[in-house]
């Protein structure tokens, strides 16, 4: 199945917090913009999260996701659901604690197809001792239903 780009301009998306509410220099928009010189900076605290509410219903078959080495999270539990819904416990992945491009595909998330409208993505242990995390590209590929 060919993929495609699921995050556009007309995917609301949500985050937890923003460094010291910088949006201008931190903020979520940085995650989709594909520069290497910007970056998403949560503030410090456990549990930081990014949500995705797509235009119309998805079908989830990759997550690609860029931290900051020493500012990523050990575990990210992956939630979504149908609108209407509520959230459901997709997956748990384990990044790696490095600066490179981490692709997670479909077979990791535990189910054959993931089909949702929205998708709850929770940094639950960050690598940086205040909790922060860092994450300079953030995309979802899959295929628009």
């Amino acid at each position: 199945m060919p993929v495609e780009p699921l995050i556009c301009a007309d995917t609301a998306t949500r985050v937890s917090s923003v460094l010291n509410r910088d949006v201008k220099q931190f903020g979520k928009k940085h995650m989709f913009d594909a520069s290497e010189e910007t970056c998403w900076n949560s503030d410090q605290g456990t549990c930081q999260w990014v949500t995705l509410d797509f235009p119309c219903t998805v079908k989830v078959s990759q997550l690609h996701i860029q931290f900051q080495g020493g500012f990523s999270s050990r575990l990210c539990t992956l939630e979504g659901c149908r609108a209407g819904e509520g959230l459901v416990k997709i997956s748990a992945l384990y990044p790696e604690d490095i600066n490179a491009m981490q692709i997670s595909f479909a077979a990791l998330f535990q189910v054959e197809e993931t089909v949702l409208d929205k998708l709850k993505i929770t940094f639950e242990n960050s690598t940086d001792f205040f909790g922060r995390i860092v994450v300079y590209h953030l995309g979802v590929l899959g295929k628009r239903l």
